[in-house]
């Protein structure tokens, strides 16, 4: 379950940057600073991170807040998955990242399993659009809405990339250690549906 400290947090962040984008009164732009200021301290007390760094990343935008896109690539070969492994925390994961402004998100996940990975793909299949917050990942500053792509092979080879050091396919009863900031074991179970079932519907929230 995701803790109620967490939740509070983003929602006054939420509330502070629409505020701060659509006020012109200077005692409300106060207000909405201070209300920004609460939630990254509940954030500080409530976590290991530095107090600069969570205003860089978390209290740093402008504008209507909105969720956070990450895409994941879903790639079978025989009836193995492709992972990579993640170099800031040495665990396991579905190719993918940030969504990318000017590309669709078939795009960013070709892109993404060719900079991590090496191959060459094509996107097929949509088969999950989730919402972070449903699935039990670790908790996260950002409210995230993640999009799963089946992807085919069209070429390259196993490379690994700059935020990647390993590149390895893995059934389904012997997954290893999940970067589960990235994916969760039910998550990669979804993906194997499509892949025993071709008309297994999109998955959502």
């Amino acid at each position: 379950m995701k803790p109620k400290w967490l939740e509070w947090a983003k929602q006054l962040q939420s509330i502070a940057q629409a505020g701060l984008t659509y006020s012109k009164d200077i005692y409300d732009l106060e207000r909405f600073e201070l209300i920004r200021k609460i939630s990254v301290e509940i954030l500080t007390q409530n976590t290991n991170m530095d107090n600069k760094i969570i205003k860089e990343l978390f209290a740093n935008e402008t504008g209507y807040a909105t969720p956070k896109v990450d895409i994941r690539a879903v790639v079978f070969s025989g009836n193995k998955i492709l992972m990579v492994r993640e170099n800031s925390d040495g665990d396991w994961s579905l190719p993918g990242g940030w969504g990318d402004i000017g590309l669709t998100p078939s795009e960013v996940a070709v892109k993404e399993v060719k900079e991590e990975s090496g191959f060459d793909v094509k996107a097929i299949k949509l088969i999950a659009v989730l919402d972070k917050k449903c699935h039990p990942h670790p908790p996260s500053p950002y409210h995230v809405y993640k999009i799963f792509i089946q992807c085919e092979i069209i070429g390259g080879k196993p490379k690994e990339g700059i935020e990647t050091d390993a590149v390895e396919f893995f059934v389904e009863n012997e997954l290893p250690a999940l970067s589960i900031a990235r994916n969760t074991e039910s998550q990669i179970h979804i993906a194997f549906k499509h892949l025993h079932n071709p008309q297994e519907p999109v998955y959502f929230d």
